[in-house]
């Protein structure tokens, strides 16, 4: 199974491009959802946190509190990495497992930490979505009604637009219409469906 990365920092359009490749029957394996669902009631990831950290760290109906976990681990180094020693193997458990069951010609792992964690091993090409950073600020601040200063912690905390560049064999640069933005894909899924099939060298 050809398997294609798909990463870019926060705003600059992940969600619209993995959209439209679903719209095409490409199976999506979304790292972020992974990510959720070991720390679902009943996983032991989940168990293992309230064991640590106590039952603050639950809401009233048993999920996680992200919220409380988010202000624990940024104000605590060795706490972030115990709940990342906790969590990325069963994230990558769940992404196995989900490639695994993909049926597409093939298959697409969207992931805003492709790069800087491991999950890009899964991956024969990777493909970046890149916008200016004044654009990631720009769209992030309007969708999620963040302050420009949150939005900017996050983005220096992602790996830098040089960075994510230097690793990508494709680059759909979305500064453009949506309609611009879907031909691009289109280009793209037929040329990933040449690499499935043998067609064309990865």
């Amino acid at each position: 199974m050809l398997v294609i990365g798909v990463t870019g920092g926060i705003g600059s359009g992940k969600t619209a491009v993995t959209n439209l490749f679903a719209e095409l029957g490409i199976t999506i394996v979304d790292a972020d959802i992974c990510a959720r669902i070991v720390v679902e009631p009943g996983q032991p990831a989940l168990a293992a946190i309230a064991d640590r950290f106590g039952p603050a760290m639950l809401q009233a109906d048993g999920t996680l509190n992200r919220a409380a976990m988010r202000a624990r681990i940024f104000s605590n180094p060795d706490d972030k990495l115990w709940l990342e020693q906790q969590t990325h193997p069963r994230i990558r458990d769940e992404i196995a497992r989900q490639l695994q069951a993909a049926t597409s010609p093939y298959a697409i792992l969207v992931s805003p930490l492709l790069i800087e964690g491991n999950q890009h091993t899964f991956c024969d090409r990777i493909l970046v979505v890149d916008v200016p950073e004044a654009t990631q600020l720009q769209r992030t601040v309007a969708r999620d009604s963040n302050d420009a200063e949150q939005v900017q912690r996050i983005i220096a905390s992602q790996a830098s637009r040089a960075q994510r560049l230097a690793r990508a064999d494709d680059v759909i640069e979305n500064t453009g219409t949506f309609e611009q933005l879907r031909e691009k894909v289109l280009a793209l899924h037929q040329r990933y469906l040449a690499l499935a099939e043998g067609g064309e060298e990865k």
